[in-house]
């Protein structure tokens, strides 16, 4: 053998070597950055993808370019995200829809795909009625569905199994009601529900607070409260369900930064504190604020307990809904 050819093997083995070590990581990240939303431009999704994603540039010292991949309900982008190169360079801004897509039968793709790094919202479910509604307050709403027949109330504030139908059944079904007997109306969203509702339409709107805040604060609506512990800073008027009828219930929407299944863990470790560095900042704090937006921190570890917890809540809901496939 070409005893010039044996140092050149060695030398690429141990490049090789390098490259698989940690240490390989230590200048990461070293180019742009894409971030993954799976949903449309212009929503709540979106903003908060962006703003968040121009905090995290300040941390990381890199861009980041927002691309949206819309589709199926969040499948497509969700899907995208899954399925690039666990290198740190394509991340997403995952939302709860990743813990209700694969019940219904729309993918097979579960909260298992991704490397979770920091959830950096959550929105509790909140019910609405109008001012010259039937229930008076919570436990009046509650006493008069169980003791009416199916399907004398209807309900609206998404599409059909969309986060906030699964949330209203399942707070029936934590009160011994079954799950279904309020009819619910199939929407494009929480505005134009809360527009039938003001209409008296319908009886009830299932949304975040924030979707309601605007016709609550005109006078229009009423809200029965808000499926969590503590009343919310930005509505402290607002009464939770556990202070009304003793409710530990809570359901909501959340989104956080996620990648690929098979992340490195130093990787991880170094977005997870640049994230929350950006989730403290003036500039997120600010913009969810004034969007009324509900903020939330858990780590790595604490939002890949959030997402399996969801994932078997939700099975449980959807199933006694009738909607999983």
């Amino acid at each position: 053998m070409n005893r010039s050819v044996a140092p050149r093997r060695l030398s690429l083995l141990l490049s090789a070597a390098v490259l698989a070590s940690p240490l390989a990581w230590a200048d990461y990240p070293e180019k742009p950055i894409t971030l993954i939303v799976p949903w449309a431009a212009g929503g709540g999704t979106d903003a908060t993808a962006r703003i968040i994603a121009s905090s995290l540039e300040e941390q990381l010292g890199q861009t980041i370019n927002v691309q949206n991949r819309t589709g199926g309900s969040g499948v497509v982008g969700h899907t995208a995200i899954a399925n690039a190169k666990p290198d740190g360079y394509t991340l997403g801004l995952s939302t709860v829809e990743v813990a209700m897509m694969h019940w219904q039968g729309l993918t097979d793709l579960t909260y298992q795909a991704f490397t979770p790094i920091g959830q950096i919202n959550f929105d509790s479910a909140s019910l609405s009625v109008s001012d010259d509604s039937p229930f008076t307050d919570l436990e009046d709403f509650v006493t008069q569905v169980k003791d009416q027949p199916r399907g004398t109330y209807n309900a609206s504030g998404t599409g059909l199994g969309g986060i906030w139908h699964v949330a209203l059944n399942g707070f029936l079904m934590d009160q011994g009601i079954p799950a279904g007997k309020i009819t619910w109306i199939p929407s494009q969203g929480s505005a134009p529900a809360m527009t039938e509702l003001a209409s008296n339409s319908i009886d009830l709107v299932a949304s975040s607070l924030p979707e309601a805040r605007s016709m609550i604060e005109a006078g229009e609506l009423h809200s029965l409260g808000v499926m969590t512990p503590e009343r919310l800073e930005g509505f402290p008027d607002i009464p939770t369900f556990k202070e009304q009828v003793g409710s530990d219930f809570t359901l909501g929407a959340w989104r956080g930064i996620v990648g690929p299944k098979g992340m490195d863990e130093d990787v991880v470790a170094t977005l997870e504190s640049a994230l929350k560095k950006a989730y403290d900042s003036d500039a997120y704090q600010n913009f969810m604020a004034k969007q009324g937006y509900g903020i939330v921190w858990r780590d790595a570890d604490g939002f890949a307990q959030l997402m399996a917890e969801d994932d078997e809540k939700f099975g449980k809901i959807m199933g006694e809904m009738g909607l999983t496939n």
